[in-house]
């Protein structure tokens, strides 16, 4: 199940073969960018720009194939060299693809014969481990299911394949979205690409840490209390955790229902926005999913060049008071507080918000997705679903299956689950806690009535070492409480690299947090687009991979 590809001898490959690397350049203005939206072309078409944006790595492997510059062949094989390159220091996957190329060979089959291309045609997408996949295995880090192979494709997973996408692997995960550092996972640990002695976060740490090395293009992710955005906070990527039922979870492995998302990971708000809007959309197999219309997200990629000096002028951002009070790290701080500068002089009005029931968010979240992964996962029982261990009684192979195979965090989350929905403890705890949520709900919706977005940190810290918290559950679930809010208020929050503290080799990144109104990601991709473009003096490429992508 794991990933057998062995590293290149040497990095010979990318330096003979600079054009095979899209390179991720500077955080600086664009000098162009079509407005139009990428739809579905013929090989024929000539792109709207000779110089597609810089930092959207969908867009750029558009225009390379569609001007012939390179193949989907060529594409392939220099990111694929590189996962191998990086993977033993990493360990991102848990399974790599051995069909990778030879999509890509029918890709370029398709190119020869002008036949039409999907806008993420080509595109190299990472899968967390939980999210189904009909021919590779989806475990959810969990020796329960451990070899198990799903007969169907995820809503998401067959989205991103019927435009063009690659699904190039399943990237680790704590166990069934359960943990913040990925050290959770039944199989292995993953690393930091800024540090590889660090967390990469959680649970969608694998994601997150295989767009940050350039393993791959864009990832898919499962937010349930911030697994997308406090791991692409730790690994300086960005990450969009959508408006709960924007995106479809069938084929998503339930942790939480009632909080659980597909998010997105890139290497830029674009890449970001453009896979969000692939996967978006109504789905009969999801109640869940909103009939909402989509609304074209790329549109909100504007040229910056055709904007004024304040291209966010008159703008309303509440920086959420609370998330900066003690325990959180000071260099975290200041960063935060360095980006509401950057966003005053891009014309906002930026003032201090207060949510006085933020704190309670992280107890009510607690105990309501430990309420429901106890209800969901009472289905891994060694009969229906996951590995069985044989025994002569129904109940000691119930007993034994689960107790070989959950790991000691989805053990401790289940029984915290079952105790709080137990006769007696109902009310002071599961009801209790519901009452909260909506306490949230309407607290976010009046802040928010009043300005365009919040921001906050995305997390109290950056990135700590590998099996610093992993014996303190305390502290580990206390790192989640600037993200746990978002979901309990079912609301879209992106989180982008805003800069660095002090750590590793060459400084650790800080991730910013947005938080919108339901329904209004365009809006967190506009300001986010336009923030990173901005951003100047940073570039956050990791050190394990930046000779090879600067040089």
């Amino acid at each position: 199940m794991l990933s057998t590809l062995q590293p290149p001898r040497s990095l010979s490959h990318f330096r003979t073969n600079p054009t095979l690397l899209l390179r991720y350049t500077s955080l600086k203005p664009l000098s162009s960018l079509s407005s139009q939206p990428v739809i579905h072309s013929t090989i024929t078409d000539q792109p709207q720009s000779p110089n597609p944006l810089p930092h959207s790595q969908i867009l750029s492997t558009r225009h390379s194939l569609l001007s012939r510059h390179l193949t989907a062949t060529q594409l392939a094989d220099s990111f694929l060299a590189r996962l191998r390159l990086t993977e033993p220091h990493l360990r991102s996957f848990l399974h790599v693809s051995d069909s990778v190329l030879a999509q890509a060979r029918e890709l370029d089959e398709k190119i020869q014969r002008n036949e039409e291309l999907g806008p993420l045609a080509g595109v190299l997408v990472a899968v967390k481990d939980n999210i189904c996949t009909a021919e590779m295995p989806s475990t959810a880090g969990s020796r329960v299911l451990e070899g198990y192979t799903p007969p169907y494709d995820a809503t998401a997973v067959r989205k991103i394949k019927e435009l063009g996408g690659i699904v190039v692997g399943k990237t680790n995960l704590d166990e069934f979205g359960m943990g913040s550092t990925t050290e959770g996972s039944a199989f292995q640990v993953t690393a930091n690409p800024w540090d590889v002695s660090r967390v990469p976060g959680g649970s969608s740490g694998g994601s997150a840490a295989a767009v940050s090395a350039r393993q791959c293009m864009v990832s898919l992710g499962s937010d349930t209390g911030g697994s997308v955005r406090q791991p692409a906070s730790f690994c300086g990527v960005v990450g969009l955790k959508p408006t709960y039922g924007r995106v479809s979870r069938f084929g998503l492995m339930a942790y939480a229902s009632s909080l659980d998302v597909i998010g997105c990971f890139g290497m830029s708000v674009a890449d970001a926005g453009i896979l969000l809007y692939a996967i978006s959309g109504h789905d009969r197999l999801d109640a869940s999913s909103s009939k909402r219309e989509v609304p074209n997200l790329e549109a909100e990629f504007v040229s910056i060049s055709s904007l004024d000096s304040k291209p966010l002028k008159g703008l309303r951002i509440g920086l959420i008071r609370e998330t900066l009070d003690d325990g959180v790290d000071t260099g975290v701080t200041s960063a935060v507080r360095n980006a509401a500068l950057h966003l005053e002089e891009l014309g906002c009005f930026v003032n201090e918000v207060s949510l006085p029931s933020f704190s309670l968010g992280l107890p009510a979240y607690y105990i309501l997705a430990s309420s429901e992964s106890s209800s969901n996962l009472s289905r891994y029982d060694g009969v229906r679903y996951g590995n069985q261990v044989p025994a002569d009684e129904l109940n000691s192979q119930y007993k034994d299956s689960r107790a070989k195979g959950f790991g000691s965090e989805v053990k401790r989350r289940i029984l915290t689950g079952t105790y709080a929905l137990s006769a007696g403890y109902y009310d002071a705890n599961y009801k209790r806690a519901q009452q909260v949520r909506t306490i949230i709900r309407k607290s976010f919706k009046a802040a928010l009535d009043e300005h365009d977005i919040l921001i906050s940190p995305a997390a109290p810290s950056a990135a700590y070492k590998i099996g610093e918290k992993k014996n303190d559950p305390l502290a580990m679930y206390a790192g989640d409480i600037m993200t746990v809010n978002v979901n309990l208020a079912g609301l879209p929050a992106l989180v982008l690299p805003c800069g660095f503290v002090e750590g590793g080799s060459a400084g650790l990144p800080v991730g910013l947090q947005m938080i919108g109104a339901a329904f209004d990601e365009g809006k967190l991709l506009k300001v986010g687009h336009i923030f990173e473009q901005t951003l100047q003096n940073c570039n956050f490429v990791p050190p394990l991979i930046a000779d090879e992508v600067t040089s």
